[in-house]
C-alpha cells in the first residue's frame, strides 16, 4: 500500500519543503491541491511544471496527482443550465488533465460540491446528463497522458449530486473509460446507511483512489473510525493505489498531523 498527503495541510509551506518533510515522515506520495499555487493550472507554466516535477524527484517522493481542482477557478460548474458556462468547465478539465501530467501525477480528484450541486430548476436527469458530457473531452484526454479522473461521492450535507459509491458508479460507467472511476473518501462514506467495508468490496475495480480521514474532519487515528477493517477490505478487493490523508481541520498543525497519521496508517495496514 502507498501512502500519500495532500499539501494543503501544509498552509503556508513552499511546495519544496512540504515534499521534504512528507517523504521524511514516511509518505510514498503528496497530492496537491492547485489552489495553494495559482488560480487556475492555466497560470503554471510548463517551466514551472517541470521545476515543480523535478523538485518532487529530488525529495524522493511522487505526486499522486490533484484534488480541490475547482476551488479559486471562478466560473466552473458541472451542471449549470448555460452551455457556455459548461464548456468552459470541460476545457479546463481537459487543462487539469495536462497540468497533472506534466506534474507526473496519475489522479484527478473532482468532490467540487459547490460546483456540481443541481440548482433550482435543473432535474437531477439534466444535471447528470450534463455532468456526464463535460467529462466527456477530459477523459478521452486523461486516456491520451495516462491520468485518472476520480469522482467522488460526497455527503448530503454537501452535495445534492452524487452522494453515494454506488451513484458514483453508476455516473461513471456511461463513459466506458478505464481512466475515469471514483475515489473512496472516509469522511464521506460514513455518511452512509452501509459499513465502510462493504461500500469497498462493492465498488470492486470501481475506485482507484483513497481519502483517508475521520468522520470528524481529522487524519486517521485522530477520530473514532476503526481502519483496520478498512484496511482489511482494501486488501481483499486487491487495491494497491494511494491511501492519501485528507484533513479538515488543521488545529495539530502539519507536523502533528502528518507523522501521526502515517504512524497510525502503517501500524493498522501493517
Amino acid at each position: 500500500m502507498k501512502f500519500g498527503i495532500c499539501n494543503e495541510i501544509f498552509q503556508g509551506w513552499r511546495i519544496e519543503d512540504t515534499f521534504a518533510y512528507a517523504a521524511k515522515a514516511g509518505y510514498d506520495g503528496v497530492e496537491i491541491a492547485p489552489f495553494t499555487l495559482c488560480n487556475y493550472v492555466t497560470e503554471i507554466s510548463p517551466a514551472e511544471r517541470a521545476r515543480i516535477r523535478d523538485m518532487a524527484a529530488r525529495a524522493g517522493i511522487a505526486i499522486s496527482g490533484l484534488h480541490w481542482v475547482l476551488v479559486k477557478a471562478e466560473g466552473m460548474y458541472l451542471t449549470s443550465p448555460e452551455t457556455a458556462v459548461r464548456g468552459k468547465t470541460a476545457r479546463y478539465f481537459c487543462d487539469l488533465v495536462d497540468c497533472c501530467a506534466d506534474f507526473g501525477g496519475k489522479i484527478i480528484v473532482v468532490g467540487s460540491p459547490k460546483q456540481r450541486n443541481v440548482m433550482p430548476g435543473v432535474t437531477l436527469e439534466q444535471a447528470w446528463t450534463w455532468a456526464t458530457d463535460v467529462f466527456r473531452d477530459a477523459v478521452k484526454r486523461a486516456e491520451d497522458r495516462s491520468v485518472t479522473i476520480c469522482f467522488e461521492p460526497l455527503a448530503p450535507t454537501e452535495t445534492n449530486f452524487i452522494n453515494t459509491a454506488a451513484d458514483g458508479l453508476k455516473f461513471t460507467q456511461p463513459l466506458r473509460s478505464p481512466n475515469f472511476k471514483i475515489i473512496l473518501d472516509v469522511k464521506a462514506m460514513s455518511s452512509e446507511a452501509k459499513p465502510i467495508p462493504q461500500i469497498i468490496r462493492e465498488s470492486r475495480g470501481g475506485f482507484a483512489y483513497f481519502h483517508a480521514n475521520d468522520a470528524n474532519l481529522k487524519g486517521p487515528g485522530f477520530g473514532n473510525v476503526d481502519f483496520k477493517p478498512i484496511a482489511a477490505a482494501l486488501k481483499e478487493v486487491g487495491y494497491d493505489g494511494y491511501v492519501s490523508v485528507e484533513v479538515f481541520n488543521f488545529e495539530e498543525g502539519p507536523e502533528v498531523i502528518a507523522t501521526k497519521s502515517i504512524e497510525y496508517l502503517k501500524r493498522t495496514f501493517a
